[in-house]
């Protein structure tokens, strides 16, 4: 059966692409988390999954720690991180730096480490 998902269930604001979704509750395998870091510095600290982690960088420039690499992705670019991968990543700016991040399981496990 296909699910049709409207935007105020996972939206945090009604004119951003912000928010998150754990598409297990419809029987998929995956998780998103759509960011929006207006700021530079702004991101997640260090942490991992138990499973791959896809981040789709849709504007902006992004600095990705994965395991001991440093990686700066622009809009446009895909970063894969494996499974059990420590990884974190910061908006570079200027501007801002907006992000679709695809979790490979149906609800959301993170071990954060810093």
């Amino acid at each position: 059966m296909a699910h049709i998902i409207d935007r105020d269930t996972w939206a945090q604001a009604p004119n951003r692409w912000q928010g998150e979704l754990q598409c297990g509750a419809w029987g998929s395998k995956s998780c998103l988390i759509f960011n929006y870091l207006p700021d530079a510095g702004g991101g997640p600290r260090l942490h991992s999954h138990p499973y791959a982690e896809i981040f789709i960088i849709r504007q902006g420039t992004g600095l990705f720690t994965v395991g001991d690499r440093q990686i700066e992705a622009s809009a446009g670019q895909i970063v894969i991180v494996p499974p059990d991968t420590p990884h974190k990543f910061t908006n570079l700016g200027p501007g801002l730096l907006e992000t679709i991040d695809i979790h490979e399981n149906g609800s959301f496990i993170t071990k954060w480490l810093e």
